[in-house]
């Protein structure tokens, strides 16, 4: 039997990626006051900012619901496909819940708790997608995302924390410290949480490369097929400065996948984030 790849929408694959590895989306829904839209096909991250500029309010996110995971599968079952469907770590969201509940209900459905966020479960969805697609059963990839899952290395620094604070992610004598001392940090995602780690000071593009420098310069242990940078309206000359700086420190990397993180993303970490994502060796 076929198997079809499903991801909510936090895994921030670009449309492009999502039609090349024929993979379908189920959209958290962002609420923005009395707005409110699935992440992507209504909800922008543009729209995020406005509302955040205008509002001086974050908006809401909510998990993909049972009515529509269910809706969902019953579709791919009907087509004669088994499912596999990535979820957001379950410590950021009640996605996997769902999911898990709607799988039982529908049978033949595979739920992944991805253990992460952004392009750090994209990574492991896109695995998923190639295996599919020639012809790999349900069993192999999930022995091989199980595999993966632990290996997945993903971090970002901010240029500010306001998001993060306004979300409940960190205190408002961290942020106030933050502001005032012109810090950006690195965090990372460990076993499904975000955990703060190194703090950098100065402008943004600064802290950006020596953060790709700590990231990337003389390692041997990372998986030089693909890299992600996922971004939020960062300059494109400062993507292009990282994408040199992997090149440099990295040599071998094989492909330099960009993207932009949607709506739910968007909301957490806010403008002018950037991570490199990638795995690392066995």
């Amino acid at each position: 039997m076929p198997v079809k790849i499903i991801s909510d929408s936090t895994c921030d694959l670009s449309q492009e990626l999502l039609r090349k590895y024929d993979i379908e989306v189920a959209p958290l829904t962002v609420t923005l006051g009395n707005r409110s839209g699935p992440d992507g096909a209504e909800i922008t991250p543009e729209d995020i900012y406005r509302y955040v500029e205008t509002s001086g309010q974050l908006p809401k996110t909510s998990a993909v619901n049972l009515m529509a995971y269910e809706a969902l599968f019953r579709k791919w079952r009907k087509k004669g496909f088994e499912i596999i469907h990535f979820c957001i770590s379950s410590e950021f969201s009640s996605s996997w819940q769902n999911a898990c509940v709607a799988a039982q209900e529908t049978g033949g459905v595979y739920p992944v708790d991805s253990r992460n966020l952004s392009t750090g479960q994209g990574l492991t969805v896109l695995k998923a997608a190639e295996m599919a697609m020639t012809g790999a059963s349900v069993e192999e990839i999930l022995r091989t995302c199980a595999d993966m899952i632990p290996r997945v290395e993903a971090s970002f620094v901010a240029n500010s924390i306001d998001f993060l604070y306004k979300g409940g992610r960190c205190s408002a004598l961290a942020a106030l410290g933050a502001n005032m001392f012109h810090i950006k940090p690195c965090i990372e995602v460990q076993d499904g949480t975000m955990v703060p780690r190194k703090k950098y000071r100065g402008s943004i593009q600064k802290v950006i490369c020596a953060y790709v420098e700590d990231r990337l310069k003389g390692r041997t242990d990372i998986d030089l097929k693909r890299i992600f940078i996922t971004h939020t309206r960062c300059r494109e000359e400062t993507v292009e400065t990282v994408r040199r700086l992997i090149r440099q420190y990295q040599p071998g990397i094989e492909e330099i996948l960009e993207t932009t993180a949607g709506a739910t993303i968007t909301t957490h970490c806010g403008p002018e984030t950037l991570g490199i994502l990638f795995l690392r060796k066995m």
